[in-house]
């Protein structure tokens, strides 16, 4: 009954957005559906002093459904913002959203989720992997530019991973990934031919990555359980 009228309120939320503004979510899809970036950056900064706070919203919402790829708004909110504001406004705003997106799978899905593993040895023990080392694996795969947000959201949900590891990994690993994506969109559209700060990113994302792989496989090799999947 919790889930049935969980489900109902977000329904709802739909409908009052809709009876608020009929023409925003057709809009909205409509620029999806085109993929326009400089188009979407012009909507968003139409809104004047509250361009921040909508573009904040739209990427979170974005992010918390999954789909579309996030990065059309990242980059419209460097176009909007500059490089630096952009990206901290779309990475604080896309780990709200796929924040959301966990507690909502988690809370929808992961009792079936569970009684799956359960009849299944491989999976309790990706299981139980997932809730050791599942701050690392996030981390790493957040940080690899244009991955599926909606399945991370999935995977970290239905797994026994912590939801505090899954915040701040999802925080930190959007960093580099989000910058890249945004960056190359950017430079992409405003002509820009110093590769400088591209490369700066990619470097920085390199290091962390190899860092947080080797401190995963580091703490795999020393810890008590060896039976877990490597």
């Amino acid at each position: 009954m919790v889930k049935v009228l969980a489900a109902l309120a977000i329904v709802l939320l739909f409908v009052v957005i809709h009876w608020i503004n009929p023409m925003l979510l057709p809009h909205i899809a409509g620029l999806l559906s085109r993929g326009d970036i400089r188009e979407t950056a012009d909507y968003i900064a139409s809104f004047g002093p509250w361009a921040v706070l909508f573009s904040f919203l739209l990427t979170l919402f974005v992010n918390a459904l999954g789909f579309p790829p996030a990065i059309i708004f990242s980059t419209a909110n460097t176009l909007i913002f500059g490089i630096a504001a952009g990206i901290f406004l779309a990475v604080t705003a896309e780990t709200v959203g796929v924040a959301i997106s966990f507690l909502l799978l988690r809370f929808f899905f992961r009792d079936a989720a569970e009684a799956i593993i359960r009849k299944s040895k491989t999976l309790s023990s990706i299981d139980k992997y997932s809730g050791r080392r599942g701050f690392v694996v996030m981390l790493i795969a957040r940080m690899v530019p244009y991955f599926p947000s909606i399945l991370l959201n999935a995977l970290g949900a239905l797994s026994a991973m912590k939801f505090r590891d899954y915040l701040i990994a999802s925080f930190v690993g959007k960093f580099p990934s989000t910058g890249i994506e945004a960056i190359i969109g950017h430079d992409t559209i405003t002509h820009q031919e110093d590769p400088t700060r591209l490369i700066t990113v990619c470097v920085i994302a390199v290091f962390l990555m190899l860092g947080a792989w080797i401190y995963e496989r580091r703490a795999a090799n020393h810890a008590p359980d060896k039976s877990a999947p490597h």
